[in-house]
């Protein structure tokens, strides 16, 4: 069946709305300030949601807006239950919900399950003694004889996972900042409890969640050494630096097999309220294998993450290498990709090198993102093309990068507030923003991009739209073609149509031959790609999309 025939699935689709939806995620401290304190905010974001929905994105993640110190800047929460007055409170996020349902846009918010901030309550009372209500809430344990940590775990913040608190003459753990100590997951009543906690965010109204290091909650109780690598030559993908996190391989401080049991728990109380969906952030030695445990069985996650794509390699063998793996190894489980979030590098730079590429390879990457089978996350400013900005140290915040400067710069870079006008504070703030605002970013602000009919963002809200007519790219299956150079091409496959993408990220004119009987050449995506001499011709930066026979 011809796309433009096909009704739009958009957030109206049930139960499995989520399958090949497309995400936004906003990370609040940086999308509008609507007091003037130069922090955003919910009514910040609840004013451009229409901006939003506009894009033609299904749905909006919301990082961590709950109290908290901000040591880690919301990933370091409080109070699981209150909204931090910076953000607002919870009558702003009632009328959020409203306002995303109005507009046919589902939320999904994250949930830091796995540690708390060290002024939580929980922790501040199971800090005290051994033997108070809360002293098994957290994990604890003695020294060695000798005084040091009771192993070799490693924080990727820097440093030793464990930290020495004079309270109770014992280790705590950290798998980040030591102001994070880790919840204790092998006590039932600490999983009750984020159960709980998640329930009260349920009963306002959210339609799913994102959970930040799904794969952490656990530890091994042996508290065995990790072992180290087998080679140096294995570099982490979203590290950014050499740390020395990469040094180990980590059998026994995360992706322990008892989250299995528990992400089923989870599941069942999700199912209890309808149309509910989870995406998985997992980090772990073998995170494609973490994916396929973790969304395999329809009664864990319904999706979930790695950082294979968010590292610095984009050859398309490599990008080939990956979509091949996870293809291979997710069963009947369900992947959401994302090239570019608050952790990493922003990708037009991250690929792009030095200098950030063109406007043209911001748009082929996120034609990339979208062409993909699963579900796809759109970072806040990736439909400008916006490349990483340069942060100063004098005005760095991120604790990651201040640990690891001047190597590695942190992930302020990818955080800076979206910039809505050219202007001094980018129409972000009426005073001075909590990170710096470039002039590169002002230069591609929505109001700049509003004009130019080939600007990033038109391009993308284009694309977006074609998308939602083409039922193979929304929930088709894949197959990837050999044999085609540094052009991407697979086929997507769905009962109403079969349909061949083909794909230059690369800067010079590719071409390979075709294979497929082709029904029609498709055209209203905003890419030039051609067909002549039975081969496939694309200039740098282009794509095509052609229906083929599925008898092929």
């Amino acid at each position: 069946m011809d796309r433009r025939h096909y009704s739009n699935p958009r957030a109206a689709a049930g139960e499995d709305w989520w399958k090949g939806a497309v995400i936004y995620q906003i990370y609040p401290r940086s999308f509008k300030d609507s007091n003037a304190d130069g922090v955003g905010d919910l009514a910040g974001i609840i004013s451009k949601l229409d901006y939003v929905a506009d894009l033609g994105v299904d749905a909006i993640w919301i990082s961590p807006f709950f109290s908290s110190p901000m040591k880690d800047f919301g990933y370091d929460i409080s109070d699981y239950r209150g909204v931090d007055a910076i953000f607002g409170n919870l009558d702003d996020f009632r009328a959020l919900v409203s306002k995303a349902k109005a507009l046919d846009l589902k939320v999904i918010i994250d949930q830091v399950l796995g540690h708390t901030s060290d002024q939580h309550p929980w922790f501040q009372q199971s800090r005290q003694n051994r033997k108070n209500p809360k002293a098994d809430w957290y994990v604890w344990t003695d020294p060695k004889p000798d005084g040091s940590p009771p192993n070799n775990w490693l924080s990727p913040f820097g440093g030793s996972a464990w930290t020495w608190d004079s309270r109770r003459s014992q280790y705590y753990f950290h798998n980040f900042l030591q102001c994070q100590p880790d919840l204790n997951f092998h006590n039932v009543e600490v999983r009750t409890a984020q159960l709980d906690n998640l329930r009260f965010w349920l009963d306002l109204g959210i339609d799913g969640v994102r959970l930040d290091a799904v794969n952490f909650y656990f530890h091994d109780r042996s508290l065995l050494d990790n072992p180290p690598v087998r080679s140096r030559i294995a570099v982490r993908a979203g590290l950014g630096l050499d740390n020395p996190y990469g040094y180990q391989q980590h059998l026994h401080d995360n992706t322990q097999p008892e989250n299995l049991a528990f992400l089923s728990e989870l599941r069942a109380m999700l199912d209890e309220y309808p149309n509910q969906t989870s995406v998985g952030e997992v980090f772990a030695d073998d995170s494609i294998g973490a994916m396929g445990d973790y969304t395999s069985g329809n009664h864990k996650l319904h999706m979930a993450y790695t950082f294979e794509l968010l590292g610095e390699q984009s050859r398309p063998e490599f990008i080939r290498s990956v979509i091949a793996d996870v293809e291979a190894r997710i069963g009947d489980g369900w992947p959401c990709w994302a090239l570019s979030n608050h952790d990493v590098e922003r990708c037009v730079s991250r690929w792009g090198g030095a200098v950030a590429r063109p406007a043209r390879f911001a748009r082929i990457v996120i034609a990339l993102l979208l062409s993909l089978r699963g579900s796809a996350t759109l970072y806040q400013g990736e439909e400008l093309g916006l490349p990483q900005a340069h942060v100063p140290y004098s005005k760095m915040r991120d604790p990651y990068g201040l640990s690891f400067w001047p190597v590695f710069a942190g992930r302020d870079g990818c955080r800076t507030p979206m910039t809505w006008e050219d202007s001094e504070r980018g129409g972000f703030s009426e005073v001075e923003p909590w990170l710096p605002i470039g002039k590169r970013h002002r230069e591609l602000s929505v109001g700049r991009q509003e004009e130019p009919p080939c600007s990033v963002l038109k391009a993308t809200r284009k694309f977006l739209s074609w998308r939602r007519r083409q039922p193979a790219l929304v929930k088709g299956e894949i197959e990837l073609l050999s044999d085609t150079g540094d052009l991407l091409c697979w086929l997507r496959s769905s009962t109403e149509q079969t349909l061949l993408v083909a794909l230059n990220i690369t800067e010079t004119s590719l071409s390979t031959p075709l294979r497929h009987e082709i029904l029609e050449v498709l055209d209203g995506h905003g890419f030039k790609g051609c067909v002549s001499d039975s081969n496939i011709l694309l200039g740098p930066h282009q794509a095509f999309f052609a229906t083929v026979r599925d008898d092929c």
